[in-house]
């Protein structure tokens, strides 16, 4: 049911009002305060979803089954902890004259100058965008721990600017890039400590903004893509969002995938940047051996890595709180 909160929790910056600034940059704007309008308390984020679920499931077992599981995996008790000791903003900021949105989120009053992670969400388009729910299921547990997380929406994503489109690993990792230039402006933030993270497509993206980013001292990927053209034979309808997302595809087709695959350029990664690697063994979306096989290939290479398999699916909702505590102690170790 994780994905009806996901697919119903609209991108709340549409509904928020302005925010104090979390980064003091003039390049940044529409900075909004994650919690407010719907999201300002439990109660009223509670009845919207309430009325989504009705519109959406007919069937009353179902819409009790949906909203239990919202309660569930929220709560009143989690919202309040996470609002009353989070900040959150979301915020547009430019790259290459292409506008697009972002997200910041900081413990409200850090002691020192925290690490910074730089998250690479998955999906493609609108579909995997980083809304409330995801934030509150995703990455508020990561940043209560120590951690300021900054991420891209990737371009084309809630922005509308015809030309700009998420090219699923194309010109969009400068979307992730260009925060680096953030960072040193985000209130709290020690810009000398940062890691960078991703699930799913967010892996790819993370191996691919490496090549071209430079002060990244860790790395994680969670159920991470890491060979495009075996993963197409494992999912062939993967098929349609490459012939949608990627420029050329068609006339491209294994270089482009190939380009993409960080199972092709291992020998290029730097010795200096340890890889924690995420992956569930039941994993039918982005097969276990995308990270298995990397590893082996990591090994040979000789670059630090650490392996983490669990008997979960592509979510890894049964591991959680285990998977959160290997992030957690990876980035506390490495930076």
């Amino acid at each position: 049911m994780i994905k009806y909160f996901l697919l119903f929790t609209f991108l709340f910056s549409s509904f928020s009002a302005q925010a104090n600034k979390l980064i003091n940059d003039d390049s940044v704007s529409n900075q909004t305060n994650c919690f407010s309008s719907i999201f300002a308390d439990y109660d009223t984020w509670h009845k919207f979803m309430e009325e989504k679920y009705r519109k959406k499931l007919k069937i009353e077992h179902k819409f009790n089954k949906a909203l239990s599981q919202f309660d569930a995996t929220f709560g009143t008790e989690k919202f309040n902890h996470f609002k009353a000791n989070l900040s959150c903003s979301t915020f547009r900021y430019t790259v290459n004259n292409t506008e697009v949105m972002g997200y910041v989120i900081k413990p409200k009053e850090p002691e020192a100058k925290l690490p910074v992670l730089i998250y690479n969400r998955g999906g493609n388009g609108n579909f995997g965008s980083v809304v409330f729910g995801t934030m509150m299921y995703e990455l508020f547990p990561i940043v209560e721990q120590g951690f300021v997380i900054i991420g891209s929406q990737y371009r084309g994503v809630h922005v509308k600017q015809p030309s700009a489109k998420d090219e699923f690993g194309g010109k969009d990792v400068s979307d992730v890039i260009a925060l680096l230039d953030l960072i040193p402006n985000i209130k709290g933030a020690d810009p000398q400590r940062i890691g960078m993270y991703g699930g799913s497509r967010g892996g790819m993206q993370t191996h691919l903004a490496m090549k071209q980013a430079s002060g990244i001292k860790a790395i994680a990927t969670i159920a991470g893509v890491s060979d495009l053209q075996q993963g197409l034979l494992e999912r062939p309808e993967m098929e349609n969002v490459y012939k949608k997302r990627i420029p050329y595809y068609g006339l491209k087709k294994d270089t482009e995938l190939s380009k993409r695959s960080v199972i092709n350029w291992v020998n290029d990664l730097s010795p200096n940047v340890p890889i924690l690697l995420i992956h569930g063994t039941e994993d039918k979306r982005v097969a276990a051996d995308q990270s298995i096989v990397l590893a082996d290939a990591l090994t040979k290479y000789d670059i630090p890595h650490k392996l983490v398999l669990y008997s979960d699916d592509h979510y890894l909702r049964n591991s959680k709180d285990k998977v959160n505590l290997e992030l957690v102690n990876w980035f506390q170790k490495y930076l």
